[in-house]
């Protein structure tokens, strides 16, 4: 590869974090908007609750706290569809026990548990690495399973 088409592709490749950093700034902001508007409805479900205590029936608020809870469902699982599209562009995945991890991770760095098998795609991002000693696949300095066949990282 020449020069020039190395430089090239460091600007395509510059180009294109940018677009995904713009991407998950407009998602992340979409979120802090969903969240904004639960605090208000949870705000409103306090109000209702509080107006029929002091009325002395709380039992009369029930419906108006039911509306507010099914909308705060709903924002909740709208949040939770906006943190995947965030993942997707990062090329991220969660796994069972709560660890994000790169999408072509085939095994859990914390946990071992193994993720269905996905199309692989390489990112080299410079940090430092531990090499797993089986497979010889660089692993997170952190990873105490390795992400490519599962073996425990401690025991070498």
């Amino acid at each position: 590869m020449s020069f020039f088409e190395k430089m090239k592709q460091g600007a395509s490749d510059a180009a294109k974090k940018a677009q995904q950093t713009v991407e998950t700034t407009k998602l992340k902001a979409q979120i802090s908007s969903r969240e904004k508007e639960m605090e208000r409805i949870q705000t409103k479900i306090g109000q209702a609750v509080f107006r029929a205590y002091a009325e002395g029936d709380v039992s009369q608020s029930e419906t108006e706290v039911m509306d507010y809870c099914e909308a705060l469902a709903s924002m909740q699982q709208e949040i939770e569809a906006i943190e995947e599209k965030i993942k997707s562009l990062k090329a991220e995945k969660t796994c069972g026990c709560g660890k994000v991890v790169a999408a072509e991770v085939k095994f859990c760095p914390d946990c071992g548990k193994r993720f269905p098998d996905e199309p692989r795609q390489e990112d080299t991002t410079g940090e430092i690495r531990v090499i797993c000693s089986g497979c010889k696949t660089e692993n997170d300095i952190n990873a105490k399973y390795c992400i490519q066949c599962g073996e425990d990282l401690a025991k070498h």
